[in-house]
């Protein structure tokens, strides 16, 4: 006997007192299918045929008879401005070819009831026919639309590209709604029930979109006052909660353990009779209703995603009355974005090796750090950068401090990393990191922090709130990957984003941090980014923003234009790395020293170029001539590359950033990724006694470029296409560059020349009269009162440069 076909693919709640049901198939008689609720058994109450539109707006069409009505809604992808595109659909009904111009392959923008959409009827049969047919949409200029992460019609195609399809099956007619008058929170249980003469089938009953819509304006955390402690949790979905106290860390199961009682429908509370400062705590959590994907363990002790200072990643917080956090002095002012010039490192690589007496303790961590900070020679401010961009800080998912990782997999966002401090389980984290980042501003160094608000670490506790609610699932309830790290947390969810700005606005307040580096944005959201840049703006105007501007799902530097952010520059990473291999194009380099106008960016200072961060082979493993990647000892020529990367990278508008060590031709011994090799990562500052006419260079290079005669790299504004005038000669990428060439930021002009292949190269300069600039720079030297000897060799206005070469002129 064959198994009748499963009737209910799929049910969920869309509103707190409305939900809807969707059939494996068009249901095309005038009766109502027999759908029953499960808490009752009772026929489903007010039960009608839904509109298509609630199936369009996850499955991009439904059906009108011989009509498929090709549907978005650009709530669905705020990362791209479809106002400002033509979409089109592409598919296997049109081989999913070149449509762009093509009128009947594209959508129109139409407004229903304040609702925009845009939509494109065709005829059903030019669309599919029995079979599935996959689609997608695409942008006139090649954004391609992903498919809904959460839609009903998820299809894959040979190469694993996520679509659309078509089920000739269901047109929108599979639809059901329904409403239930008693329902309080979002803990009911349930589900639905398909009951007929010889068949029964039941499902349970998700929750919808509107869930992620919950949040609570309430204060949230361990709130101490004078004479008492309100513990507060955001926990939506649990049907009850508890927090243990506790004073001893030895006998945790000597700990007071507390009912909290709902306060709203979505937050639970408590009310302690004392001020509780430096206690400890934890929440558990239970899930009576057996809901779907809660992630809820009764077992599992859930570290306050509000608390200030934690003992460890499992936890427990440390109670920590704000009133006695010393408020630091807000008297540094950080560079403007366009006189940046950034080092990107490691609190640990700083530390480990610093060439002065520290106990092994402090050298992992913030004491250690803030010694060497105020140390006469302090190797970021010796080398003359102004900006220190640390590596993760928040939190993160190492318990032993002896063990080594880079950060990235956070658990906790208010509180300073337990493993950096001296005395953890007494919050010594908080005030070490203060005088950390008060000792950086006493040398003149801004502090942006590199955040990670894409994903969350082990033990996930927000995961163990509401997995549904604070993480990117699939319809299986599998986290989704676009981090590459195991989940993505789901940012444009009220309470993560408020989250997000809260722990944001605590480290500007509390520790007087100059910015952020937005690890993976792209995931954070376009909407989300910008909610974030208008409250921090109103904290601190000057606050500096920048993003990673990449994922496993896309990129979005080009959204952020229109932003207060700048973008870390992949392009510059990669074209820098085959154009000094004598591999790249005249085009690449002009685009580049111009500060990637146009495509990236609206004025200089949205790039951050570099060629080296934290994440695969470090610049010199990469680019070096030995075998195995393994820089450890440069040749001639490897060297030579590091001296025209950075003179380059110094006259390259935007903001320039290295990564710590570059300076003294670091190597990692070839490994391409070190997120556990504390012994590869740790700055080796004999390097810089081994290498010292490589670090002096790198000096003077950024000294230059922040002194009044390199202002002509640092312009606060778009300049003009006049700006720039280049010369070069045919078959060659070598080029000579003139900044400001028409006068329009001031006096100060300045010439750069260079030469990345492994020949002389020839340049014809017309209009300039070599004899009257005055060279400071080569591919080795570089003196502020210019070189006397060993000059280039200009002939009839024709200019020599060496093989693998640069040079810098002032007037």
């Amino acid at each position: 006997m064959n198994r009748p076909t499963k009737k209910i693919t799929a049910a969920r709640w869309i509103s707190e007192h409305c939900g809807f049901v969707e059939l494996s198939r068009d249901w095309n008689s005038s009766d109502l299918p027999p759908l029953f609720s499960t808490l009752d058994e009772k026929p489903l109450r007010e039960l009608r045929r839904s509109s298509p539109l609630l199936f369009a707006e996850k499955s991009g069409y439904f059906v009108e008879e011989d009509i498929i009505v090709f549907t978005v809604f650009p709530d669905h992808y705020p990362n791209i401005e479809l106002e400002n595109h033509v979409l089109y659909v592409v598919g296997d009904f049109n081989d999913w070819g070149n449509v762009e111009g093509e009128n009947h392959w594209k959508l129109q923008p139409i407004e229903v009831d304040g609702q925009k959409r845009l939509e494109l009827k065709a005829p059903r049969k030019r669309c599919y026919g029995r079979k599935w047919a996959q689609f997608k949409f695409v942008t006139d200029d090649g954004q391609w639309l992903e498919a809904l992460a959460d839609a009903p019609n998820i299809g894959y195609d040979q190469q694993g590209n996520r679509n659309f399809r078509i089920h000739p099956h269901q047109t929108g007619r599979h639809l059901f709604t329904f409403t239930r008058s008693h329902r309080e929170g979002f803990d009911g249980g349930g589900g639905i029930l398909w009951r007929e003469e010889n068949y029964e089938e039941a499902s349970d009953l998700a929750q919808g979109d509107y869930f992620q819509q919950a949040g609570t304006d309430l204060e949230l955390g361990a709130i101490v006052g004078k004479n008492r402690t309100v513990f507060r949790l955001f926990a939506p979905r649990a049907t009850g909660a508890t927090v243990s106290i506790y004073k001893d860390l030895q006998n945790m199961n000597r700990s007071k353990v507390l009912a909290m009682e709902r306060v709203d429908t979505t937050t639970w509370e408590t009310v302690f009779p004392l001020n509780l400062h430096g206690y400890y705590y934890h929440y558990n959590l239970e899930d009576s209703h057996g809901q779907k994907h809660t992630g809820i363990d009764p077992g599992c002790d859930i570290l306050d995603p509000y608390a200030l200072a934690a003992v460890g990643p499992g936890g427990p917080g440390i109670v920590w009355d704000r009133f006695l956090i010393d408020q630091p002095a807000n008297d540094f002012v950080p560079p403007t974005r366009e006189d940046l010039v950034i080092m990107e490192a490691h609190v640990r690589d700083l530390a480990a090796r610093a060439p002065i007496d520290l106990d092994e303790r402090e050298r992992l961590g913030f004491s250690g750090l803030r010694k060497w900070v105020e140390s006469e020679d302090f190797y970021a401010a010796s080398l003359g950068v102004n900006t220190l961009e640390l590596q993760p800080v928040q939190q993160y998912d190492i318990g032993d401090a002896a063990f080594y990782q880079w950060g990235y997999m956070p658990v906790n966002y208010f509180a300073p990393h337990a493993g950096y401090a001296s005395f953890p389980e007494r919050g010594s984290q908080i005030r070490e990191f203060q005088d950390l980042v008060a000792a950086c501003h006493a040398k003149g160094l801004a502090v942006v922090l590199d955040v990670v608000y894409n994903h969350t670490g082990e033990p996930n506790h927000l995961g163990h709130i509401d997995k549904r609610y604070f993480f990117e699932l699939d319809s299986k309830g599998e986290f989704f990957n676009w981090s590459g790290t195991g989940n993505t947390l789901r940012c444009d969810s009220p309470m993560a984003r408020r989250l997000i700005i809260e722990s944001l606005t605590h480290l500007l307040e509390v520790y007087n941090v100059d910015g952020f580096r937005f690890d993976l944005a792209e995931l954070i959201g376009l909407e989300s980014l910008r909610e974030i840049e208008t409250a921090l703006k109103k904290v601190r105007p000057t606050v500096i923003l920048i993003a990673e501007p990449w994922s496993f799902r896309g990129h979005v530097a080009q959204k952020l234009k229109a932003t207060g952010y700048s973008s870390w520059n992949d392009g510059f990473r990669n074209f820098m790395r085959q154009y000094l291999k004598g591999r790249g194009d005249l085009e690449g380099i002009q685009y580049y020293l111009a500060g990637s106008p146009g495509h990236l960016t609206s004025f200089p200072a949205q790039t951050v170029n570099y060629v080296e961060s934290h994440d695969d082979r470090c610049w010199l493993d990469d680019i070096t001539e030995n075998s195995g990647h393994n820089g450890s000892d440069p040749t001639y020529m490897d060297r030579r590359r590091t001296h025209l990367m950075v003179a380059i990278l110094m006259s390259s508008l935007g903001i320039p950033m290295i990564s710590a060590g570059q300076d003294m031709l670091r190597s990692k011994g070839g490994v391409q990724n070190t997120y556990l090799r504390g012994d590869l990562n740790a700055l080796d500052y004999d390097r810089m006694l081994r290498f010292p006419g490589t670090h002096d260079y790198f000096r003077n290079w950024i000294l230059f470029r922040l002194s009044a005669k390199g202002r002509a790299f640092r312009l606060p504004s778009a300049p003009c296409k006049e700006y720039f005038r280049f010369w070069h000669t045919a078959g060659s990428s070598a080029l000579v560059a003139l900044y400001n060439a028409d006068g329009s930021f001031g006096r100060e002009r300045i010439l750069f020349a260079v030469n990345p292949h492994d020949e002389e190269v020839a340049i014809k300069l017309d209009g300039i009269a070599l004899k009257k600039w005055t060279l400071l720079a080569d591919h080795e030297r570089f003196v502020e009162t210019g070189l006397d000897t060993a000059l280039f060799r200009c002939e009839e206005g024709i200019l020599h440069l060496p093989a693998m070469s640069c040079g810098l002129w002032v007037e």
